[in-house]
Formats: C-alpha cells, sequence, structure tokens
C-alpha cells in the first residue's frame, strides 16, 4: 500500500514552468506505476501521463506530449512532473496515482493524492 501526497503546485504565468512531486510513503513504492490526471472545473478527470514502476516506460496524452516529462526516484519514492510551455488550458488539479499498470484510466488506479492546483495565466 502506499500513500501519494502531491506538492509544488501554484500560479505561472503562459510559457512559464512547473515541477510537480508525488511523495508515496509506503515501501512498495518501486513495484507500482504512477500516473498523472487533472481535473478542472466542471470537467471530469483526464489523464495527463504514466511512468512504469522501473522508470524505463512513460506514456502521455496528446494534450501534453512534448511539453510534460515524468520521471521518477525510487530510492526517494518519489515521482515528478515537468510542465514546460505552459498554457492556461492545463490549470486544473493535478492528482498523482499508484497503480499495478500503466495505464490510462482513473479505474486503473489504486491509490490518490489530494491533488495540487495548477493555475496557468495568459
Amino acid at each position: 500500500q502506499v500513500q501519494p501526497v502531491e506538492s509544488g503546485g501554484g500560479m505561472v504565468q503562459a510559457g512559464g514552468s512547473l515541477r510537480l512531486s508525488c511523495a508515496a510513503s509506503g515501501r512498495t513504492f518501486s513495484s507500482y506505476a504512477m500516473g498523472w490526471f487533472r481535473q478542472a472545473p466542471g470537467k471530469e478527470r483526464k489523464f495527463v501521463g504514466v511512468i512504469s514502476w522501473s522508470g524505463t516506460t512513460t506514456y502521455y496524452a496528446d494534450s501534453v506530449k512534448g511539453r510534460f516529462t515524468i520521471s521518477r526516484d525510487n530510492a526517494k519514492n518519489t515521482v515528478y512532473l515537468q510542465m514546460n510551455s505552459l498554457k492556461p488550458e492545463d490549470t486544473a488539479v493535478y492528482y498523482c496515482a499508484a497503480g499495478p499498470v500503466a495505464v490510462t484510466t482513473t479505474g486503473g488506479y489504486d491509490y490518490w493524492g489530494q491533488g495540487t492546483q495548477v493555475t496557468v495565466s495568459s
């Protein structure tokens, strides 16, 4: 079992960058795929990207491909989401989640963080 906790959100101007962190408690962190999702007000939670348990495989939503990068440090039980060239439409609450396999659907994840707000101003 793991408990993810996100941090690093904030407000940034369009074109700027932010790095989100997700620290997860639990000795089995390295066995989980870690996904990032986001949810804008009044909209459903959407897939952003995922990294495999080993860190060798990543997959991104088309809307963030080339701008966002996911990495992980299993020694620190932490996964990162580097966000560059941010756009106002990236504004949302960002969640990280742990699951047994790297999938793009919310149902594939067992453990969720509380989320961190990212606001991009134009």
